[in-house]
């Protein structure tokens, strides 16, 4: 956990340095036009003078790139400290179940919970419970719903009235609005183990669900 923490300072130190790199580069730069304007504007021909508004275009120009290159540098330490910011609130989820997409569900100690995201109201909603061989174990009818995350509970029976063995299960969605299927989104609980700075941004890793972007985090218990 600690690694994780250093791995994205240092990657926003870096970040934080190579924008302060470019921002030196660039008033070096205007140090040597100025000089060289000074210069070209002292031995330049009494008879011949230099054109005023050449003189004014070029700096228009060199004030226009400098004032671009220093909006980069300004994003770019922003960008970085984002970064740094997210992974130290993302290193605070390490040990904690959150909910994302997926169709597992996990019944332990004859308790499995899960989620089903709705966009919209439904008249109906079935969710369906399969073991590992696909066999269809139970059917919970949840009725109508209204749109957002619908907790989906499950107390290991079966629809033969029996009781299923604790382990992991997989489970599917079906909502109906005016008698037309709707989107239902079926998502899973999983506990969250590392932290990681990716290119794309801050990811952590949840157990069998793989790396999951931040924003993909629906709830954090």
């Amino acid at each position: 956990m600690v690694t994780g923490v250093q791995n994205s300072t240092s990657t926003a130190a870096a970040q934080a340095a190579a924008a302060s790199s470019v921002a030196a580069e660039m008033g070096a730069t205007q140090d040597r036009f100025l000089k060289l304007l000074v210069t070209q504007m002292q031995n330049q021909d009494p008879l011949n003078p230099m054109d005023n508004a050449q003189v004014t275009s070029q700096m228009a120009q060199l004030s226009t790139v400098s004032g671009i290159d220093k909006l980069n540098s300004t994003v770019q330490a922003l960008s970085a400290s984002m970064l740094a910011s997210q992974s130290l609130s993302a290193v605070s989820m390490i040990g904690h179940p959150v909910l994302v997409a997926g169709t597992q569900i996990d019944l332990v100690n004859s308790q499995a919970n899960a989620a089903v995201e709705l966009n919209q109201p439904v008249d109906s909603l079935t969710v369906t419970i399969n073991d590992a061989s696909g066999n269809v174990v139970r059917t919970l009818n949840l009725g109508s719903q209204n749109s957002g995350l619908i907790d989906v509970q499950w107390d290991g029976r079966t629809d033969t009235g029996g009781t299923a063995a604790d382990g992991s299960y997989t489970f599917s969605a079906v909502s109906s609005l005016g008698g037309k299927k709707s989107d239902a989104t079926t998502l899973s609980y999983g506990m969250v183990n590392s932290v990681a700075q990716t290119q794309g941004g801050v990811t952590v890793n949840v157990g069998q669900m793989g790396d999951i972007s931040l924003n993909s985090i629906k709830k954090i218990l």
